[in-house]
């Protein structure tokens, strides 16, 4: 039976209809897939729902998005402690590591929008200091040799209080967080106290950080042993450290407190081993500053009227909380 014109051409118009569909539909699994490894993503804090309150782990993995800053009011006091040249042009530029998962900077949904825990605190000290920041996304390793060229004045990206940076940069503390370990439930480990515990396994933790450093400085107790050193896989994503640890690449995962919280609250299949060493953490200047004083005040005037602690509950990092800001204290030593 011969088939009609209409019936020839409105055959290969279905096929290219159902193409775009089966096309569209792929693209949304991506994006699902995408945002899943960004909301399982290490970052560094605690699990959150949209309410501000601590979710049950693994039933939740939406980001928190209720307002806690917006009220914050310009500080005088604080803010006379500025440069007269900021004073004078009111803004500063920040670069900001992103691509975490909650609470540490991630984007919403528009790919654009920079929410998390460094982003709130950062928008708060701003406010009560008078000032429009300039926020830039920037990667974590980067930040740091940022400020000492001068390209930026201020970095957030929970960067933990250490020594050797304390020679090149100046912090301010605004919360208390650190370093512990996580791995798949099959493990053997039960938690870690010593770097022996490690020797022979292999250990994912992000590019740049002070947990590369630690690890590399440590790397020597396990020849020291006679045993098999570990194996350091770097990772500039917090998706792929992940995804390394549930795909068998790595044992165990090195990072942030709070940040192996989040993630084994929201993975399936994940343990977190507990707490190794505490660091402070702060917003990051050029060594030599001025800022500092200012910063610090306006820190300290956020855990005076109540803000401070609404956006660690938030985030549900309350346990990472200081009584007082200080300007570039001595690394902590457990």
């Amino acid at each position: 039976m011969s088939k009609s014109p209409h019936s020839r051409h409105s055959q290969p118009a279905r096929i290219q209809t159902a193409r775009i569909q089966t096309a569209r539909v792929q693209a949304a699994f991506a994006l699902i897939t995408a945002a899943t490894l960004t909301l399982t993503a290490c970052g560094s804090g605690g699990s959150a729902d949209t309410t501000g309150g601590a979710a049950p782990a693994g039933k939740s993995d939406k980001i928190p998005t209720r307002d806690v800053v917006s009220a914050v009011e310009k500080d005088a006091a604080a803010a006379k402690l500025l440069p007269a040249d900021v004073r004078e042009r009111g803004t500063l530029s920040l670069a900001t590591a992103v691509g975490g998962s909650p609470p540490g900077n991630t984007y919403l949904e528009d790919g654009r929008t920079i929410v998390g825990q460094d982003a709130d605190f950062a928008e708060a000290v701003a406010k009560a200091l008078g000032l429009k920041l300039k926020r830039e996304a920037a990667s974590f390793e980067a930040i740091l040799p940022a400020l000492d060229s001068g390209k930026y004045d201020l970095g957030t990206g929970n960067f933990g209080v250490t020594e050797e940076r304390r020679r090149t940069i100046d912090f301010v503390t605004y919360i208390n967080d650190g370093q512990g370990f996580a791995v798949r439930d099959d493990s053997k480990l039960k938690k870690v106290t010593d770097f022996k515990q490690l020797c022979g396994l292999n250990v994912a933790t992000g590019a740049g950080t002070t947990f590369e450093v630690t690890l590399e400085d440590n790397k020597h107790v396990c020849e020291d042993a006679g045993k098999k050193p570990y194996s350091v896989k770097t990772y500039a994503e917090q998706g792929a450290i992940w995804g390394s640890l549930q795909q068998g690449r790595s044992d165990v995962v090195m990072s942030t407190i709070n940040g192996l919280r989040y993630a084994v609250a929201h993975q399936e299949g994940l343990k977190f081993l507990g707490e190794y060493h505490r660091l402070d953490v702060g917003f990051a200047f050029k060594k030599g500053t001025k800022l500092a004083p200012a910063f610090q005040a306006a820190v300290n005037r956020l855990i005076e009227d109540g803000t401070y602690d609404r956006i660690l509950k938030k985030w549900g990092t309350q346990d990472s909380a200081i009584r007082t800001s200080r300007i570039s204290p001595p690394e902590i030593k457990d």
